[in-house]
């Protein structure tokens, strides 16, 4: 168990609780006994007590001031590091010397959930929602539909499953999940698309490496790769793959093996009521999110993944007019690649001219300028074509080039469009020509003028984010290891010997974070949350070879809870203050607290008086938490907190 944060602290001794409470009590009975009334030796008392906390918020700060003086000449990076022990002291003294001369007055902590919500995902058909009507079955696709306001009611948190367990430590979690983590039933186990399959043991669930399974998606992948023209799967990076979407994955045992080859799979798959997708997907460490192609276009630009895969995943092709394989070239990058696996696609069902989905499935595609590379089994690969002209001399199939007042590039809840994206986009080039990870993170100037960027700005960007890594490991590392360097039962940690590998970036701007964290050598992944209020830079962070989306922090993020074992935030509370007044602190950092994993944690930065109110909040939301100073910029603050692991009761 992480060490818990401890509020309090005075020069590394616990100020006492039974103090202070005495001392809540005496100034409650005072205030209650002379409020009001015309006795004057009761008022003199209260004048007295609020200039004896006056006096000591002085001596305090004196203290502070003159230690501040002695370290004023010493670098940015030990002042974080040095001075943050006699901040957070300071901090920790004046928020109970306020709570003193409030009376003992303090926000009320929010409840806890009723048990139906352990699972609850806002936006979608829930509990909450009807709780008369029984939940239909789970391969029903459920739209999302985001109502402001409708969920002000549930100001609760949400607890964990009875039985939950922390999750294991990558990689070891990606083979092994906790059972009672994740809400499955039994038809699960047997049933569902090519990669959804499992073993079920008396306490967890396996994906183990030695499993028919996993020997299959390796055999799977190497089938690609080959259909492709590659000597195997290694090779995917040399190619131009890098990014794939993962439509409908299963249980990302595919996604899960491609990571080992340096290819970011991300699954993407509807809501479901039991048995998730992108649940397991996610308590396994591996990228996903809710989404789905019935209705709205993915939250994705134009030109965003080199591959797109479905292996049986329940989308109709031919539905609707090819509508959707028109929003798959809308996120295929040119040259990139669509693999579809499908009963549908067996050369058995394809070589039946009778059959009236197939022929217009593989018609469709050609008038969209794809090549099919080759077929096998029930597996097709078309390629995207990455010559221009083909958009101009190909078959008249009643698509016209979308309005170029169309905005493509950010298509947040944008209806699906029946007409194709030109070439005029400078994004146009093709995966073959761009470089190749790992280089492909670090943009040249070319590139960077795309998107109206001078390499200076963006090395600056580069040289933050490093720094701030450092900083924030030397703040969190000590408190995650100092007592407990793994859990028992645990197999003993692989480098980097963190126990993060989830994470998500609510205000990912250029994408620093993600980049610094992988250049400081942290096996994580990171989802770059791009805020719909703000400068929309996600075009640049997918070109850059990672995984984002764009997001409404006034809503709900698309995922179940539990899901994230840490959340980063920067200048995102300026961000939404300063745009828009639709929602308070209070309901961003409560969808927070739904995300996030027990024990995990929250690093936010902004202006200090934004991180006190966040400070305020994170005491109804019972979060341990730690305001610190930064030398480096006097206007900003720094808040971190960890989430406790609060274990629901028996019922």
């Amino acid at each position: 168990m992480a060490v818990p944060l401890h509020r309090g602290l005075s020069n590394g001794s616990r100020i006492s609780g039974q103090g202070c409470q005495l001392y809540r009590n005496y100034m409650k009975d005072s205030l209650e006994n002379g409020f009001g009334s015309p006795r004057a030796p009761l008022r003199i008392i209260h004048v007295f007590g609020k200039l004896g906390v006056l006096l000591v918020v002085l001596l305090v700060l004196s203290g502070s001031l003159y230690w501040a003086a002695s370290i004023s000449t010493a670098s940015s990076d030990n002042v974080f590091r040095g001075y943050r022990r006699l901040q957070e002291n300071l901090v920790a003294e004046l928020s109970v010397i306020s709570d003193l001369s409030l009376g003992g007055a303090k926000l009320k902590e929010l409840d806890f959930c009723p048990p139906e919500y352990e699972d609850y995902v806002p936006c979608y058909y829930n509990v909450s929602e009807n709780s008369d009507v029984k939940v239909p079955d789970r391969t029903a696709e459920y739209d999302r539909k985001c109502i402001w306001g409708s969920d002000k009611d549930l100001s609760c948190l949400v607890l964990p499953p009875r039985n939950y367990r922390i999750p294991l430590r990558w990689p070891t979690g990606r083979d092994f999940i906790w059972k009672e983590n994740v809400k499955i039933t039994g038809h699960e186990f047997s049933s569902g698309s090519l990669m959804k399959r499992m073993m079920v043991e008396e306490e967890q669930i396996s994906f183990r490496s030695d499993s028919l399974m996993v020997d299959g998606v390796e055999d799977y992948a190497h089938q690609i790769a080959e259909m492709i023209g590659l000597m195997n799967e290694s090779n995917f990076n040399e190619a131009g793959v890098r990014t794939v979407l993962d439509i409908g994955c299963g249980f990302g045992s595919f996604g899960a093996y491609l990571f080992t080859k340096q290819v970011l799979a991300m699954c993407i798959a509807n809501y479901e009521s039991s048995g998730s997708q992108v649940q397991i997907t996610l308590e396994r460490g591996i990228p996903a999110i809710l989404g789905s192609f019935t209705s709205k276009q993915l939250p994705f630009p134009f030109l965003s993944f080199d591959m797109l895969h479905c292996a049986r995943c329940g989308i109709e092709w031919e539905k609707n007019d090819g509508i959707f394989l028109v929003e798959v070239d809308r996120l295929l990058r040119p040259g990139g690649y669509f693999v579809w696996t499908s009963v549908a696609s067996s050369h058995r069902v394809a070589s039946n001219k009778d059959n009236e989905k197939w022929t217009f499935i593989r018609e469709f595609a050609e008038s969209l300028c794809w090549d099919m590379l080759s077929q096998q089994d029930e597996t097709i690969v078309w390629k995207k074509t990455s010559k221009k002209k083909c958009y101009n001399s190909r078959k008249k199939s009643g698509l016209a080039f979308c309005d170029k007042s169309h905005d493509i590039e950010s298509p947040f809840y944008q209806p699906l469009q029946h007409c194709i994206r030109g070439t005029r986009s400078p994004r146009w080039i093709p995966i073959e020509d761009r470089t190749h990870w790992p280089l492909q993170a670090n943009l040249n100037s070319t590139e960077l003028n795309v998107y109206g960027l001078h390499p200076e700005d963006f090395a600056e960007d580069t040289i933050y984010w490093n720094s701030a890594i450092r900083n924030y490991w030397s703040l969190l590392s000590p408190l995650i290891f100092s007592d407990h360097p793994k859990r028992p039962g645990d197999e003993d940690p692989s480098p980097p010997f963190n126990m993060l590998r989830n994470v998500l970036d609510m205000n990912a701007k250029f994408g620093g974070f993600n980049a610094a964290l992988l250049d400081a050598g942290k096996s994580v992944w990171v989802m770059n949350a791009v805020p719909t209020s703000g400068p929309d830079y996600l075009s640049l962070i997918l070109d850059r070879g990672f995984i984002g989306v764009q997001h409404d922090w006034c809503e709900a993020f698309p995922t179940y809870p539990r899901t994230y074992d840490m959340v980063h935030a920067e200048g995102l509370l300026s961000l939404e203050t300063h745009q828009r007044r639709r929602c308070s602190i209070t309901d961003i950092l409560l969808e927070v607290d739904r995300i996030l994993r027990p024990e995990g944690w929250l690093i936010l930065r902004d202006t200090a008086p934004l991180i006190e109110e966040a400070r305020t909040t994170t005491t109804q939301l019972k979060w341990d938490a730690r305001m610190i100073e930064l030398e480096s910029d006097g206007d900003a603050k720094l808040l971190i907190c960890q989430k406790p692991f609060f274990r629901r009761q028996q019922y």
